[in-house]
């Protein structure tokens, strides 16, 4: 989606892991009730044992779409690179993303730019194939060496490679993601929808600080973005019952 297409909505998925307790219990039925309130698609964080054909026909009935999936970063190297790709290209899945780099490859500032060399070079063998490979932050992604955060080094040394922005991880890091996601546009293919307080503990979206409409705003116009991603971690709440919530407050500004 091009800053001319801004008007087009964005469709909002769930990020597994967020009700990964139930998925365990019931990975079907979990998808049929993230499906029934109403989300677009899901964003996978294990598959739960289940072949990628039987996964594919799960998603179909229920209407849902495969928006990404969580990855580590050993399933994208070597011969597993096109085991990935094919179990990915049945689910209908384009966004094979890391969720977080393996200690060795974030512990200085030359790990990290070896980090970006590798992603990119992943990123353009699949980019045939009409998939992505992204990154997601949690807080070490914004270290500082020298001047230069961890995240600038990746970003700033690749173009390939998809910024998956955690507004609520970036947040609670002491960053500011807007300020991050405008210096890279059009590197925001996956956004993650995960709310930040300065005194609540991981809430809900909406129920925090964040200002949802400015996110919005930059996605929709300079991020080039495909997909929002709703991702909530509070174990203190009811899963199932939270992400409905943060979806309510999504499609209440008009989402």
């Amino acid at each position: 989606m091009s800053s001319a297409d801004a008007s087009k909505k964005v469709p909002i998925a769930l990020q597994l892991f967020s009700v990964r307790h139930a998925c365990k219990e019931d990975f079907a039925g979990t998808l049929s009730a993230v499906a029934k309130m109403g989300y677009d698609g899901v964003e996978f964080a294990g598959y739960y044992d289940t072949p990628a054909g039987e996964l594919r026909k799960m998603l179909d009935d229920l209407g849902l779409e495969a928006a990404g999936t969580h990855i580590g970063l050993p399933t994208l190297e070597g011969d597993e690179l096109a085991r990935t790709v094919e179990f990915n290209r049945t689910i209908g899945n384009d966004f094979l993303v890391v969720p977080g780099l393996p200690a060795e490859r974030r512990e200085s500032a030359e790990a990290w730019s070896d980090a970006a060399k590798l992603l990119e070079e992943i990123a353009g063998k699949v980019a045939g194939d009409g998939m992505w490979v992204g990154c997601h932050n949690h807080a070490v992604e914004f270290e500082d060496f020298d001047g230069r955060t961890a995240w600038d080094i990746l970003y700033g040394s690749t173009e390939k490679v998809v910024m998956q922005m955690d507004i609520g991880n970036a947040l609670h890091a002491g960053a500011e993601p807007l300020a991050f996601m405008k210096k890279y546009p059009g590197r925001q293919q996956s956004t993650h929808l995960k709310e930040h307080s300065a005194d609540k503990d991981w809430p809900i979206v909406g129920d925090g600080d964040v200002d949802w409409a400015a996110v919005f705003d930059f996605c929709e116009s300079a991020g080039d973005t495909r997909w929002y991603v709703v991702e909530f971690e509070n174990e203190a709440y009811p899963a199932l019952e939270s992400v409905e919530k943060c979806l309510a407050f999504l499609r209440g500004m008009g989402k």
